[in-house]
């Protein structure tokens, strides 16, 4: 189906502009994608529109989305083009695959000083190295929600590879979000800086612990789960539009119904785990080794990697 011409954007559909627009993105139609999709009568609905400019404004939207169908073979193809940057520690790029992988979400879950933090890090410096060499040749989007990063660790890390710890750090983009709408926000309008500033890797330390603070309890639990989806997905999109690579920390829980083994349960529920392409448990062990443990991975098999968390950064 050929592409309806001049339509990019929902307020190129006929019929709508900036204030239905954004009444429609409230209620979540917020991409072409969605409107080609939705019910024309929802849309009057939502908007006040009539039934009949409504058929029209879904049936343009139809008109400008495309599906692109591939072989598995041409799949496979593209996929040897993904770039990956390395952890510091090559056992865990071996069982990552040879390390963090971009167009995709990588979320690292650990109680609290296990080193989720550290290996963000690592990855904020690394990501910085040239193609080829364990990074992408690119800067990096840090969303900071907890207050821990620390540009001193950077520059230590920088050091020790071999690079600027100016530039390096000059190369990492921090937002401070101290709400879950500022952190929703950072990432909703980081098209133009990633752009602009050539971002490959966006670093959310951690996902949800603004969540967890503002949305206690259960009565909570519905509204919470459905701006964390939303939130999840437009990093997978930022992911696969500019083919950057996200990492996310998360916090955990004890689980009572766990009456043998290890407890230990990443929170945000279904939601976080079916958006995560790649999911890793880290725990510490003595000194300043850690365990870094595969979770989940659709290109990978279970496996673990001791890991060391070292004045020069994490290391084998």
């Amino acid at each position: 189906m050929a592409k309806e011409k001049g339509v990019k954007s929902i307020e190129d559909l006929p019929g709508i502009g900036p204030t239905t627009a954004e009444k429609l993105k409230a209620a979540g139609l917020d991409t072409l994608d969605r409107i080609a999709t939705a019910v024309p009568a929802d849309i009057s609905d939502i908007t006040g529109m009539s039934l009949e400019n409504s058929k029209k404004a879904v049936d343009a939207a139809k008109t400008a989305t495309t599906l692109e169908f591939s072989t598995g073979s041409e799949v496979y193809e593209k996929r040897k083009n993904i770039g990956k940057i390395s952890t510091g520690a090559s056992s865990l790029d071996e069982i990552l695959g040879g390390g963090v992988e971009a167009n995709g979400i990588t979320e690292v879950y650990g109680k609290f000083a296990s080193g989720k933090s550290q290996l963000g890090f690592q990855l904020s410096v690394n990501v910085q190295l040239p193609a080829g060499k364990g990074g992408l040749d690119g800067t990096v989007l840090f969303i900071d929600t907890e207050g821990t990063f620390r540009p001193e660790r950077i520059e230590s890390i920088a050091k020790a590879a071999g690079l600027d710890p100016k530039q390096v750090l000059d190369n990492i983009i921090v937002v401070r979000a101290s709400t879950s709408d500022q952190q929703v926000l950072a990432v909703e309008r980081a098209d133009k800086t990633i752009k602009e500033r050539n971002i490959k890797l966006i670093v959310v330390d951690s996902l949800m612990s603004l969540f967890r603070s503002e949305y206690p309890g259960r009565g909570a639990l519905g509204e919470r789960q459905q701006k964390l989806n939303s939130h999840i997905h437009r990093l997978q999109s930022l992911a696969d539009t500019y083919g950057l690579a996200i990492y996310i920390t998360n916090q955990v829980m004890d689980n009572p119904a766990i009456l043998f083994g290890d407890p230990t349960t990443p929170v945000g529920g279904n939601i976080v785990a079916h958006a995560a392409t790649t999911r890793l448990y880290m725990r510490k062990s003595k000194e300043e080794k850690r365990i870094v443990r595969l979770v989940d991975s659709p290109g990978m098999p279970e496996a673990e990697a001791v890991i060391k968390i070292t004045t020069s950064g994490i290391r084998d």
